[in-house]
C-alpha cells in the first residue's frame, strides 16, 4: 500500500467519523462498493467515495451555505464597483469585504457578515440608479419645459 492509498483511506474514516458513521454504515459503503474492507478499495474509489461523503460533511456543517454566500458577496461588490466606474479584480472585492467586515480573512468572515454586505452592496447599487433615474428626470424636465421639477411626486 502506498503513501497515497493510506492517506485517502485516512480521509475516508475521517470523514466517517466526522459524520458519525457507524460500523454497520461503514460496512454497508463498503459492501455498496463490492468489498469487505476499506483497505480492498482502490484509490479511486477511495477518492469517489471521499468526494461524496465531503459534499456530506460540507451539507452537514453548513460551509456549502458559506460558500455560496461568498459568491454573492463577490457578485454585490463587483456589481456595485462596476456600478460607480471603478476597477475591479478578485482582490479589490476580497479587500472591500474585508475592510468592510473588519475581518483580516475573507473565508473568515461570518454568516450573518456577509449576508449583511451582500444587502448593502446590493442597496448601494439600487439607490445610486435611482438617483441616476431621478436627476436624469429633473434634468429633462428642466430642459424641457423650462421650470423646476418636484421629486417628491412620482
Amino acid at each position: 500500500m502506498d503513501e497515497i492509498h493510506r492517506g485517502l483511506l485516512k480521509k475516508y474514516h475521517t470523514l466517517c467519523t466526522v459524520l458519525g458513521l457507524d460500523d454497520e454504515a461503514k460496512r454497508a459503503i463498503l459492501v455498496s462498493w463490492g468489498v469487505e474492507s476499506s483497505r480492498d478499495l482502490t484509490q479511486h474509489q477511495l477518492i469517489d467515495i471521499c468526494a461524496k461523503l465531503s459534499e456530506q460533511v460540507d451539507h452537514k456543517q453548513g460551509t456549502a451555505r458559506l460558500d455560496k454566500l461568498r459568491k454573492q458577496v463577490i457578485a454585490a461588490i463587483g456589481s456595485w464597483l462596476r456600478e460607480t466606474g471603478q476597477t475591479q479584480n478578485i482582490s479589490i472585492i476580497k479587500g472591500i469585504a474585508m475592510r468592510a467586515s473588519g475581518y483580516a480573512e475573507f473565508n473568515k468572515i461570518p454568516r450573518e457578515r456577509l449576508r449583511n454586505l451582500i444587502a448593502t452592496f446590493n442597496n448601494k447599487v439600487k439607490d445610486a440608479r435611482a438617483v441616476d433615474e431621478l436627476t436624469d428626470a429633473m434634468l429633462m424636465q428642466h430642459y424641457t419645459a423650462g421650470r423646476e421639477f418636484d421629486p417628491t411626486l412620482n
